[in-house]
């Protein structure tokens, strides 16, 4: 017996720092399920690829897809603004594939206000510190920008009691592991 399937849609959130870019690229081709690349206006990063890890555009460009309405969710985070498409979304759920989101709070919890039927996963880091430490080892923000990142990051973590599921990354292998397992018995669900 076949059981024809809609595709779901899995929401990562974390701070800045938490590894949920990593994880989420080896999720993509471990699991069968498609990442959506979000649109940002923030400038592109060194080793970045536009439309691999975003759609770099103009701040006028992506206020006039906020206007027709072509944006899942969007949010402006250090003044950037940062959105999902919809119309890339509907079409892989509607054809049975799994969707990734990898995307703030702000959009996280824009999804969950929709109506969208979503699975919400939170990452953590182990500590504080070690966020920190990330965040420096990354070699991308200057001194002030990373204590602001963390500032951000106590934000954000308040809102974990809003998401289904919340696991620390502490070790890529272990988190990997554990976004798998959610992954798979999400898909095993009688809905």
């Amino acid at each position: 017996m076949t059981v024809n399937r809609r595709g779901g849609l899995f929401v990562i959130s974390a701070p800045s720092g938490c590894g949920k870019t990593t994880l989420s690229d080896r999720l993509s081709p471990s699991f069968g399920i498609v990442r959506s690349v979000s649109f940002t206006t923030r400038p592109m990063r060194q080793g970045e690829l536009n439309g691999k890890d975003y759609h770099f555009v103009s701040k006028e460009y992506f206020k006039k897809l906020i206007q027709k309405k072509e944006m899942l969710e969007w949010a402006c985070v250090f003044g950037n603004y940062y959105g999902t498409p919809k119309r890339f979304v509907a079409t892989h759920i509607k054809k049975g594939k799994d969707v990734l989101l990898v995307i703030d709070v702000q959009g996280a919890m824009q999804i969950k206000k929709s109506g969208y039927d979503s699975v919400l996963i939170f990452l953590l880091p182990p500590s504080i510190s070690a966020l920190r430490e990330r965040l420096v080892k990354r070699s991308q923000d200057s001194r002030g920008e990373v204590m602001e990142r963390i500032k951000k990051s106590r934000l954000e973590m308040s809102y974990v009691k809003e998401y289904d599921y919340v696991l620390v990354n502490d070790e890529i292998k272990n988190a990997l592991y554990k976004i798998g397992s959610i992954i798979t018995a999400e898909r095993c669900k009688v809905r």
